[in-house]
């Protein structure tokens, strides 16, 4: 014990306190807690001793390993090559980047009589007010108000600078409204075209760019002036110092593909710095989704997948619905070694200028999951397409493809509806009834359960079956609910648009039936173009006409339709009662032939036979 505790770096913490930052501490972790998370990410939370005082602090995404592989344990000395202080709520945080186990000291219980380090007095200033707001299980940590190494502000020009003392770079990971004073280096992942807007408020212009470092990712935009300040300064693929002042607020999850609950909003005086020194800034960071794994993945949300290129469609257009203007698309298939393929549409100058060949693999970053036609995926504008990138999956990839896939028969989620595994049980998409959704209490666990039923549809909610949705289509569909403020005029408050009709949206609820019960199911609006069959606007202009005859009819022609329904099942709260909820992620009109040869193998399962000994189907 005394040799361990000779080696802890006494003092420390204070220094930490003090605004100061101690190279490479020893430490001991007296604790180590899970941290509850929104986004599904695992995260850790330790409590680190000095002997004479004890901070909180999280580790990096990137040191999870050192926890599941037990490599840290509660007790174990520990020295910190690279961390971060915040301050955040009368507390002190430290966010580690960079740590090193010294396990040949072993665990001890806590060593010293530790205590918790006092918040220092400061005075508020001008440009330094702690601010109220919640925290999130992944983005907790903010800047701490402290007197920080002097840092030599370069010139700006045209703001950019170039050199420059940096002391400390925040981590990205770690920016959150909190933190108050800071710099990071980050590489440009993506910059988007300049788009500007009209409205009844005026007008403007805006940009924005993809920031990367090797603890996160964070969107950052530039409004009207920052636009000519920052648009040319920054480039893609370079890499910058970034200073605050730069907002951080929220982020607007709409306009972003990133995994950060956070965006910086650039301002009149944020420094803008090339760095020469490009070294510890990765070029880009993949979450790869297998092609077999998008039937998990809820409709909207975004994703990073790598692929065999299979096919590539020409070059067509179409016409924005609400803009009226045109728009260029092409249509490829992606295939993976998990026997799925995919239909993927890009748009713009990058379906106009697509130059990769069949069979390349291509890693795109930022695509957006439809269920249109099962599964399909469009890559957003502000995602990325990298063909036969230098990473491990792709080469993995290559080899797969050259050895076996080029002659594999794919399948898609659209033909995947009930499939049973090969061991003879029934897997997570096999087809249910409606009696064993209810008797295996599929959505009563924390998990969302998914599952695919075979139904006829008996009745249709009249009374609410659409809603009045934005008809912003440009960068992307926004289909938030719109309010009527006056007669003619609808307002979106997420676009801050007004519109004089809305683009109605089907909500509905749909009463389905198979042989062994009924059940209540939530649908969209694609899977009720399917029922009704015809879009909600047209059936809204029969309600407003009056026609109740006609309206009755029409809704009276869904019923008795059978689909295929993909459902996931989860626990809602409706007041004060919990109860399950039944969502379509898509529904597909029932192919005979498949059914029919599903039965068939159903039945032979019970080797029936004639009086002869044959069986009753000959395949």
């Amino acid at each position: 014990m005394a040799d361990a505790q000779s080696m802890i770096s006494v003092g420390a913490l204070q220094q930490v306190a003090n605004g100061e930052q101690p190279q490479s501490p020893v430490l001991q972790c007296v604790q180590i807690k899970p941290m509850a998370s929104n986004q599904g990410n695992e995260r850790y939370r330790v409590v680190m001793n000095d002997t004479q005082n004890f901070i909180q602090g999280m580790l990096g995404q990137q040191l999870n390993s050192v926890i599941t592989d037990g490599i840290l344990k509660r007790g174990m000395l520990c020295r910190l090559n690279n961390y971060t202080s915040n301050f955040v709520k009368d507390k002190h945080i430290l966010v580690i980047l960079d740590i090193e186990v010294l396990q040949e000291y072993g665990e001890h219980e806590k060593l010293g009589m530790p205590i918790a380090l006092e918040a220092p007095k400061v005075e508020p200033t001008e440009d330094v007010k702690q601010q109220p707001g919640n925290i999130s299980g992944n983005s907790m940590y903010g800047q701490k108000p402290q007197q920080q190494q002097q840092r030599e502000m370069a010139v700006r020009q045209n703001g950019a600078s170039n050199g420059g003392s940096h002391g400390n770079i925040h981590p990205i990971e770690a920016l959150s409204p909190y933190a108050h004073r800071w710099t990071i280096k980050a590489r440009v992942t993506h910059k988007s075209d300049i788009k500007t807007w009209h409205n009844k408020n005026g007008e403007g212009k805006l940009f924005s760019v993809n920031l990367l470092d090797d603890s996160g990712e964070i969107r950052a935009t530039g409004f009207n002036d920052s636009v000519d300040q920052y648009y040319d300064v920054l480039q893609k693929d370079s890499v910058y110092y970034i200073s605050s002042p730069c907002a951080v607020k929220l982020a607007k999850k709409q306009f972003t593909n990133l995994n950060n609950d956070y965006e910086l909003t650039f301002e009149r005086d944020t420094v803008v710095e090339k760095a020469e020194d490009m070294d510890g800034v990765p070029q880009v960071r993949y979450n790869f989704v297998t092609l077999a794994d998008l039937q998990n993945v809820e409709k909207d949300n975004t994703i990073d997948a790598i692929g065999i290129l299979q096919d590539v469609g020409e070059v067509s257009e179409i016409v924005g619905k609400t803009t009226s203007k045109p728009y260029s698309k092409r249509e490829l298939t992606l295939v993976d070694d998990t026997g799925y393929n995919c239909r993927l549409t890009v748009w713009g100058k990058t379906a106009e200028s697509f130059y990769a060949k069949p069979e390349s693999v291509i890693a795109f970053k930022g695509l957006k999951v439809s269920d249109f036609g099962g599964r399909s995926l469009s890559l957003l504008s502000s995602g990325t397409m990298n063909v036969d990138p230098d990473i491990d999956e792709a080469y993995k990839l290559k080899g797969w493809y050259d050895g076996a896939g080029r002659n594999q028969q794919f399948q898609s989620h659209q033909n995947t509806m009930s499939t049973v595994s090969a061991t003879g049980g029934a897997d997570k998409n096999a087809t249910k009834t409606i009696a064993q959704v209810r008797d295996e209490n599929l959505g009563m666990s924390d998990d969302t359960d998914w599952f695919s039923i075979k139904a006829t549809i008996i009745y249709v909610k009249q009374d609410m079956f659409a809603y009045p949705a934005c008809r912003t289509t440009d960068p992307q569909p926004c289909n938030k609910k719109v309010v009527e403020e006056d007669p003619g005029k609808w307002r979106c408050e997420r676009c801050n648009a007004t519109w004089d009709a809305p683009d109605y949206r089907y909500i509905m609820s749909v009463n389905v039936s198979d042989h062994t019960g009924q059940i209540w199911l939530s649908c969209f609006n694609e899977t009720g173009l399917q029922i009704m069959g015809m879009p909600a606007n047209d059936i809204m202009a029969i309600k407003d006409e009056g026609d109740e005859r006609r309206l009755t009819d029409i809704f009276q022609e869904a019923n008795c339709k059978t689909f295929v329904f993909r459902c996931k099942a989860k626990m809602d709260s409706f007041g004060d009662q919990q109860r399950v909820r039944y969502q379509v992620q898509y529904a597909n009109p029932l192919d005979f032939s498949r059914e029919s040869k599903k039965l068939a193998d159903l039945i032979a399962k019970y080797s029936i036979a004639d009086d002869s000994g044959n069986g009753l189907f000959v395949q």
